[in-house]
């Protein structure tokens, strides 16, 4: 193996760069020409390939985002695209492809390990939603920009005596409702893995005002509704003064924790140390802070579970 790339694609997630440049150096320290693929799977298709250097992953540990930039790629979807994407491969002589990106990322690296071209991924979305790894970079980032909003939200549900109901992302996934939520001290944290009635949060908002308490936060995870119509409902029933904040996509920016970054530079390295085994058709991941290699089956043979004891844990110190 001479000749290796990387791209990044789907949602960015901090410390993606923080990966980009372990991919680089790991490799040239091996003797590797490293690639970067500019664009995702677009670019992997359009041949959008350059030569990194040392010095082109520069100043990027601290970025967040990507600076290979990424994007979604219908085409890719079909045989026809992804026929393109690996005669592209094979025009630059790349030997081996590392991908960084959550679940449709690794969808597509394993449809191209199954034409015969070795690929790696690596773990990278906010969602923290990928089986088999403890932890995917940029989650733990996201969280605590969560955990920031909750705390400033605090401030003015308390001047106010207001409820608020907070959205954050997670797709299907209550990971950064769940950590964030406990985190931030909120009152009621509803999650896709935990059925909660509309009862049971009013009762706790209404348990809270009977002994004096003045405001209240709310944390939902996208996977389980709108805010805007829990807040509704929220106001409704119990009459509390309630407001709604999405976060939106400022869940996803910002530079990345320093848990991130050691966790991406870990991961990038070890993802050029196993195409240099000789593996393909894995994903890289972290488990009891051990960072090893699993097989892409392994890591979509089943839905990515949560530890719901901190969802306990969480209720039993809102009371």
């Amino acid at each position: 193996m001479k000749r290796i790339a990387v791209l990044t694609s789907g949602g960015d997630a901090p410390g993606m760069n923080a990966a980009i440049r372990a991919v680089v150096r790991n490799g040239i320290y091996h003797g590797l020409h490293v690639f970067g693929v500019y664009r995702g799977y677009t670019g992997l298709i359009q041949g959008d390939f350059k030569e990194l250097s040392v010095g082109s992953v520069g100043d990027v540990i601290q970025r967040g985002g990507t600076i290979l930039y990424s994007a979604r790629c219908d085409e890719f979807r079909t045989e026809e695209g992804r026929q393109k994407a690996v005669e592209q491969l094979r025009k630059h002589e790349i030997d081996g492809l590392i991908t960084i990106g959550g679940d449709g990322t690794f969808q597509g690296a394993k449809k191209l390990t199954e034409l015969g071209f070795p690929t790696i991924g690596v773990p990278g979305t906010i969602d923290n939603d990928i089986n088999g790894t403890d932890y995917t970079i940029g989650f733990d980032t996201a969280v605590n920009t969560v955990i920031d909003a909750i705390d400033r939200i605090r401030d003015t549900a308390t001047s106010h005596e207001r409820t608020y109901i907070v959205e954050v992302m997670g797709r299907d996934a209550g990971d950064i409702a769940l950590l964030a939520g406990l985190a931030g001290g909120a009152e009621s944290i509803l999650i896709p893995e935990v059925d909660s009635s509309l009862d049971e949060i009013i009762a706790r908002l209404k348990h809270g005002a009977d002994r004096g308490k003045k405001h209240s936060i709310i944390i939902v995870a996208e996977g389980v509704g709108s805010a805007v119509d829990i807040g509704r409902q929220v106001q409704k029933a119990t009459g509390f003064e309630t407001r709604i904040t999405v976060l939106g996509h400022v869940q996803r920016g910002g530079t990345p924790t320093a848990f991130d970054r050691v966790l991406a530079s870990r991961m990038g390295a070890k993802a050029v140390d196993l195409l240099l085994s000789g593996q393909k058709d894995m994903m890289v991941a972290i488990r009891n802070n051990e960072v090893l290699g699993i097989d892409f089956d392994e890591a979509s043979s089943q839905n990515h579970h949560l530890d719901l004891s901190n969802h306990h844990l969480a209720s039993i110190l809102s009371i």
